[in-house]
Formats: C-alpha cells, structure tokens, sequence
C-alpha cells in the first residue's frame, strides 16, 4: 500500500473541519458530475427529432438512451475497486477526459453510427463520475457534516435529470440537436482544465491485482439486466434475442459473479466487495434507493412522451413542465442536509417517500385537457419527495459501512439505481406503447390512444413507490465514526 504524495488530509474525528483541499476537489467533482448527468438526461425529448432528422426508426434511436444505460451498467460495478487501485486524481482526469472526448464525437457525428459511439463513450466517463463524488465526499467530510454535503450529492442526482429535458426542449426549438453537446462541451473542458490544475490525491491506494474473470462476469451480469430491460421497453426490437431470456442470462451471470466476490473477498481482491450487505441499515436503504429510482426514471422517461403526445405541448413547454420543481430541488438540497445532520432520516425520509407516490397517483389520474400549471404543482411535490429522500439515503447508506468499504458501497449503491432505473424506464414505457398501439389499432387519435397507457403506466409506478414509504420508518442514522480515517481494507 503507497501513499499518494499530494494527498488530501482526510479528518481523524467527526468534530475536525473540512480540509479546504479536500472541499476543492469536492466542488469540481459536483460540477463534472452535474454536466454529466445532465448530459445523460436530454436524449429523452430529443430523440423524436434525431429520428427524423437522421432518417432512422425509432426503435434504432432509442439506442442513444440504451446503448448510454448499458455501458453505465458495465462500468459502475468496476469503480469500487478502481477507486482504490488508482489516485483520485488519476481516476477523475480518465473519466472527465473520456467524458470530454465522447462529447466531442457526438458535437461532430456525421451519422447515427458515430453519434452512438460517442454515446457510449461518455456514459464510460459519466459511470464513473457518481461513485466517485460519493466515496471523496464520505472520505472527507467529517460524520456531523456528511448530510449538508451529501445534500448537494442529491441536488446534482435529481436536479440534473430534472434539467435535461428542459434544456433540451428549448434548445431543440431554438438551435438545433447538436447544440444539446455544444453546450455541454466547452463547460466539460473547463472542469477537466481546472481538474488538471487544482484536483489533488486523496489518502492511499492498494497494488492488488484485478481479477479479470471479475470484470468479464459484471459486464455479463448488470450489461445483460439493463439490456434486457432496455430492450423490454422497446419491445425487443432489435430481433436478437427476446429480452426475458436476456435478463436471465443476466441474473445468471450475476449469481455466479456474486459467487466469486464472496471468494476472493476473503484475500481482499474482490472486484465488488459483498461485505457491504452486512450492515442492516446500508441494505434498507439501497432497496429505497433502487425502487425510488425505478419509479423516478421511469416518471421522467414517460413524462416527455405524454406531454408531446397527450397533452399536445412542444419541446420547449414539455421541459418547462419541470423546471419549477427542478429550482426547489437546487434550493432545498443543502437544507436538506442540514436537516439530516439534526434530525436524522426519517424527518426527511418518510414525508419524501409518501409525496413521490401521491404524485405519481395524482399523475395516473391526469389526461388530454389537464392544465399545463396542474402539472406543475405535481411535479413540484415530487421534486420535494426527492429532495427529501437523496440525502438521508445517500447518507445514511455510506455512512452505515466501514471507511474501507465506501467505495464500495458507493459502487453497489449506483449500479443498483441504474439498474432501478432502467427497470422503471422498461416497465413504463412498455405499458404505455402496448396501450398506444392498442388504441391506434382501433382508430383512435395518438392523444386519446396514449392517455390510459400513460394512466396505467404511473399507476403502476406509483403503487411500487408505496414500497419505499413502508421502508422509510426503519431507516437509522449511523452512529458517527470518530476511527482515524483510513482507505483501504
């Protein structure tokens, strides 16, 4: 095990502030996080345009937002361990670099090829942005502050996603699709600029071998999942083999990936350490954490789709749908943390668990002639829920675990939500196509043919949302870690 020589000073105590060094790399991690996630983000409204505009079908563009969910799926699970074996440095500058090279490829795409391949190679750079930001954050920041910060955590994971379609609504009315990576592109360099100046290396690194077997298993496992889902929403257009078999395949892979961890954790070479489930309190919340974002994806994919196609909107009005509720979850993010660091999770969890749902319920009962402001109201409530449950999950999961497994947990924790999410955003929008097609093989309009699919679509969400609120009221807060910080096992 070697020092890394700039290395940041992690605290000793829970009382000891925050290492200004420490805080610096904290704020260029939101802000490369945030570009990242947003970036993630904007297909949804734009895809109907690329089809046309690239002449391609749509079950070819929804690649842009598969194709981006499998390679997450494929990377997240190896950060655990890439989090130890290299410098924070050297991980942040290999995953904003690849972030920016990918942009760059999707800026100048000629066609449909390179725009995927630019795709995937971003989501390389965003999969390992989060579990990044999130293990610094615990490393760092002392256990009585970890709430404010992990505030921000949250306000980058959900105001992001909120975002994407709103600035991709009004930059396709306005610019044109390859605008959505001009934007992003030149505020990517910037945090990869500032990052080769300022990004400094925090505690120690381990020299373990990578077990390769690993790595081949997880992309099988968590890929094959998140591909069968995918292409379950898509109804398996793509004529390979049907997404059922595919996803499990997956949870087959998955078994015996699980199997071998549990092997070589024992010499502490695990790719994904498992011995983050022992702790009653981390797995609690991981469960919240991966149903919430099945519900949340699953809403935010939807909700593009049923305000163009129902309710009539534009892009522009569409993205702004979610805009007010998107504000708040910027301004209550550190409030949030602050009251987490007082209260605890429940203060915040269960109020934020039940609002997600009865939005989601009120979202199963709106149609064609449903005002825009309506709308709105709803969406702010469920951005208060989310507000509401990031932080107390975000927190109380990590810090539930022993310092040398933060990275890994981390790793558990976010491919877990892409795996939720992927499964909401499956499960959505299958129900609703099925019901569209339905309705149109019957003669009907798109706007009436869509209406009961997107109804039974968020009533389903919402009734698998009732699941985090039962779970909500057996969330503890951690007892604080006051042990000498340490990185490794």
């Amino acid at each position: 095990m070697t020092s890394d020589t700039a290395s940041i000073r992690l605290p000793k105590s829970a009382d000891e502030p925050i290492d200004p060094a420490g805080m610096r790399v904290i704020w260029l991690l939101l802000v490369a996080a945030f570009v990242a996630i947003l970036n993630e983000t904007t297909m949804a409204i734009a895809i109907p345009e690329l089809n046309q505009t690239l002449g391609i079908p749509p079950e070819l563009g929804q690649w842009l937002t598969s194709a981006f969910m499998l390679t997450m799926a494929v990377v997240i699970p190896t950060t655990g361990f890439l989090l130890q074996r290299f410098t924070t440095r050297q991980v942040f500058l290999a995953a904003i670099g690849t972030f920016v090279l990918g942009t760059a490829i999707c800026l100048v795409a000629p066609g449909f090829p390179a725009l995927l391949a630019g795709r995937v190679v971003q989501a390389a750079g965003t999969g390992i942005m989060m579990p990044l930001l999130m293990t610094t954050v615990m490393n760092v920041v002392p256990a009585r502050s970890r709430g404010r910060m992990m505030g921000r955590v949250g306000l980058v994971i959900s105001l992001a996603p909120a975002l994407g379609p709103t600035l991709s609504g009004v930059v396709l009315d306005t610019l044109g699709w390859r605008w959505l990576f001009g934007i992003i592109l030149p505020i990517a360099v910037v945090a990869l600029l500032l990052g080769a100046k300022w990004m400094t290396n925090l505690g120690e690194t381990m020299h373990a071998p990578i077990d390769v077997l690993s790595i081949v298993l997880s992309a099988l496992a968590f890929g094959g999942i998140v591909f069968g889902l995918s292409q379950l929403g898509g109804h398996g257009a793509t004529g390979g083999l049907p997404p059922a078999l595919v996803i499990g395949l997956g949870v087959l892979f998955l078994a015996i990936f699980v199997w071998r961890q549990l092997m070589l954790q024992k010499k502490n070479d695990a790719l994904l350490d498992l011995r983050v489930f022992a702790s009653r309190n981390y797995v609690i919340a991981v469960v919240i954490m991966a149903i919430i974002s099945l519900a949340m994806f699953g809403t935010f994919s939807l909700l593009p789709l049923y305000l163009q196609n129902v309710a009539g909107l534009d892009p522009t009005a569409a993205g702004l749908v979610l805009l007010p509720g998107s504000v708040l979850m910027g301004v209550l993010g550190p409030i949030m943390g602050r009251v987490y660091d007082a209260r605890g999770p429940r203060t915040l969890l269960i109020p934020g668990t039940i609002l997600i749902a009865g939005a989601m319920f009120v979202y199963s009962t709106v149609g064609t002639h449903t005002p825009m402001w309506f709308l709105m109201l709803v969406q702010i409530a469920m951005s208060l829920g989310l507000a509401g449950s990031f932080t107390p999950l975000f927190s109380a999961s990590l810090g539930s675990l022993d310092r040398s497994l933060y990275s890994h947990g981390s790793a558990v924790l976010n491919t877990l939500q892409q795996v939720g999410g992927a499964a909401g955003t499956a499960v959505l929008i299958s129900i609703y196509s099925s019901a569209l097609h339905t309705g149109e093989a019957q003669g009907l309009s798109v706007a009436d043919a869509g209406a009961p699919g997107a109804n039974v679509a968020f009533f389903t969400a919402a009734c698998i949302a009732l699941v985090p609120v039962a779970l909500s009221f057996f969330i503890n807060k951690p007892v604080e870690d006051d042990a000498p910080a340490h990185v490794g096992h």
